[in-house]
C-alpha cells in the first residue's frame, strides 16, 4: 500500500487485538499475534542505538515537549511509585524520578532489552539510578494496587493486546491513582495530506539515512494509522475499569495524552 493509498482517515481497527483471537495488526500487515510481538522486537532490537536521535529529528525535538505536558498533567509528591512502561530510554523515567524524590521510586520497564538497556545506561549518565525491569505490558509482574501511576508513552500502539495491557495498567493502581497513556493519534482533518505526505515519504528516508532502516520507520506511519483514535482509545480505557478518562490533543492531534483515574 503506498502513500497515495494510506490517508490518515484509513479505517481504523475498534481496538487491539482481543485475548484468544488469530490475528493482529503488525502496520497493514495481517499477522498471527506472536508474528506481531516478534517483529516488534525486532524494530526496536534495530533502531535502540539510534533512537534519541531519530526523535528529535523526525518531531523536531517536540517529543521532549509532549513529554513533559503529560508529566505535568498529573501532580506527584515526594515518596510516590511511579510504574513506566515501555520506558526505553528513560525520558519520562528521568521526569517522574525528579517529581517523587530520593523517598519515592520510579521504576523503568521495557519489553525490549536493547531499549532497556540504551534507557539504563541515558539515565546512569544523568546521575539517575532506577529500578528496571524487562516485563511484557500484558502480564504485569507486580502486585495489585502497588503504584500511583502508570505511563506509557509511545508504546502501546505496539502491544499487540491492548486491552490486556490496560487491564493490567488499572491492576496495579492504588485507589487515588491515574495512569497516563502518551500517543500519537488521529492528526486534524486539515492537515491529513501533508502528515500523510511527510509520514510515508519523509519519515522512512530519514531512517534510511541516518537508522540505516528504512523499513522501520514505515512501520511507524503504518502503526501510527492503525491505532485507535482518541474516542475510541478512551473507550477501550473505560472498559478496562477505569473510573474516568481524560485525553488532550497535542499539536493538532499529531499526539494525545490520555489520563485514565482510579476512584
Amino acid at each position: 500500500m503506498t502513500a497515495a493509498e494510506s490517508p490518515t482517515s484509513a479505517a481504523r481497527p475498534a481496538t487491539g487485538a482481543a485475548p484468544g483471537s488469530e490475528r493482529t495488526h503488525f502496520g497493514y500487515e495481517d499477522v498471527s499475534p506472536e508474528e506481531k510481538t516478534r517483529r516488534v522486537r525486532g524494530v526496536f532490537d534495530s533502531v535502540a542505538g539510534k533512537y534519541d536521535l531519530m526523535n528529535d529529528l523526525m518531531s523536531g525535538g517536540l517529543h521532549r515537549l509532549w513529554k513533559r505536558f503529560a508529566v505535568d498533567l498529573v501532580p506527584l509528591r515526594p515518596g510516590q511509585k511511579v510504574l513506566d512502561l515501555a520506558g526505553g530510554t528513560g525520558d519520562l523515567a528521568r521526569l517522574f524520578a525528579r517529581k517523587v524524590g530520593a523517598t519515592g521510586t520510579v521504576v523503568h520497564t521495557d519489553i525490549n532489552h536493547a531499549m532497556l538497556a540504551e534507557g539504563r545506561d541515558k539515565l546512569i549518565d544523568a546521575g539517575v539510578v532506577l529500578p528496571a525491569v524487562q516485563c511484557n505490558a500484558e502480564a504485569l509482574p507486580f502486585a495489585a494496587r502497588s503504584f500511583d501511576l502508570v505511563s506509557i508513552a509511545f508504546g502501546l500502539r505496539n502491544v499487540t493486546r491492548k486491552e490486556l495491557a490496560l487491564a493490567e495498567m488499572r491492576r496495579v493502581l492504588r485507589p487515588g491513582g491515574a495512569a497516563l497513556v502518551l500517543e500519537f493519534s488521529k492528526v486534524a482533518a486539515p492537515l491529513a495530506p501533508a502528515y500523510d505526505w511527510y509520514s510515508f515519504r519523509v519519515l522512512p528516508t530519514i531512517g534510511r539515512i541516518v537508522a540505516k532502516d528504512a523499513a522501520s520507520y514505515r512501520y511507524l506511519a503504518e502503526s501510527i494509522r492503525m491505532h485507535p483514535d482518541q474516542a475510541t482509545l478512551a473507550a477501550m480505557m473505560e472498559r478496562a475499569g477505569f473510573d474516568k478518562v481524560d485525553y488532550h490533543n497535542l499539536t493538532a492531534g499529531v499526539v494525545a495524552v490520555h489520563v485514565g483515574r482510579v476512584y
